[in-house]
């Protein structure tokens, strides 16, 4: 790597800089893009170092803002890629990475970029990729599932998300906060939460505190199924209704009036009492359930 490439500027993240940058550029920020521009130092080396970089590895960065983040992942990996869907903060992004050569930013909506190209295009030198982000709240679920389901040769996902949606993606079977999105990053992941951050650290302040989590991208999915869209679809049934039992979740979505008597069977076949509720089962009983429904079904 050459080292002409990180002539090193001074450090975005702090309230005096990032304000400094944003009445310099006349930038207004925008609520509906969910703009929160971190400025604590010690939180950005937390994400960085959670990511454990390297001159060999490449990062996707979605959202740089005003690029404090942008730039501590320069200096610790091969390549940084960031995606800024707020075409105003180009010339901004432009100033503040000027020392890294090997920082780039692509303007779009990482909800409609074509990430396949894109890692072909951008990281086909690395063998390891890590996508590390300080989310939109907004819309953190679509991204990351996004990332999750187009199957990227990923390393880490090391993202700061609202505090609660952390603790729904990392929670175990049996409580409030577990559910079909916890099924969801888990199949495809394993998830840490790195730290939580109070909303003080921001500008602006959002109105809820955040998390900092890290999913450990699996080799392969946590548990073999037959049919992935099935296994999902069934998750979900199960939760529509989080009071009610696995059976009259299931009922409603897969059965008759006349039929729903089939429905015991299968459960009781796949080793799950039909009284229980949704979120009392483990994913490897959703993934039991979800072969025994589809037989029954027709559908395997």
């Amino acid at each position: 790597m050459d080292t002409n490439q990180r002539t090193e500027q001074e450090d975005i993240a702090s309230p005096k800089r990032t304000n400094d940058l944003l009445k310099k550029h006349s930038l207004v920020l925008k609520k509906s893009l969910g703009q929160n521009f971190l400025v604590d130092p010690n939180i950005l080396h937390k994400i960085v170092s959670s990511a454990d970089l390297d001159v060999n590895k490449g990062v996707l960065e979605i959202g740089p803002g005003v690029g404090a983040l942008t730039q501590q992942l320069a200096k610790k990996a091969g390549k940084v890629v960031a995606i800024e869907i707020d075409q105003r903060l180009l010339p901004l992004l432009t100033e503040t990475l000027a020392g890294y050569a090997h920082a780039s930013v692509i303007h779009g909506d990482i909800l409609k970029v074509d990430l396949q190209a894109l890692f072909q295009e951008q990281f086909k030198d690395f063998a390891q990729v890590s996508v590390v982000a300080n989310l939109p709240y907004y819309i953190t679920t679509p991204i990351i599932m996004k990332l999750l389901e187009e199957k990227l040769p990923l390393e880490y996902i090391v993202v700061m998300i609202q505090k609660e949606v952390a603790s729904r993606m990392s929670a175990k079977p049996g409580g409030k906060e577990y559910g079909s999105l916890s099924i969801a990053v888990q199949y495809y992941c394993e998830p840490e939460v790195v730290t939580i951050v109070p909303k003080t650290v921001f500008i602006p302040q959002p109105n809820v505190d955040s998390a900092v989590i890290r999913l450990k991208v699996r080799q392969k999915p946590a548990v073999e199924v037959e049919d992935e869209v099935f296994f999902f679809e069934v998750v979900q049934a199960s939760f529509v209704q989080r009071r009610k039992t696995i059976y009259n979740n299931l009922a409603v979505r897969y059965f008759t009036k006349e039929t729903k008597g089939q429905l015991e069977a299968i459960l009781l076949e796949a080793g799950i009492d039909p009284v229980r509720r949704g979120e009392t089962l483990s994913m490897e009983e959703y993934a039991r359930l979800s072969s025994c429904l589809s037989k029954a079904l027709g559908r395997a």
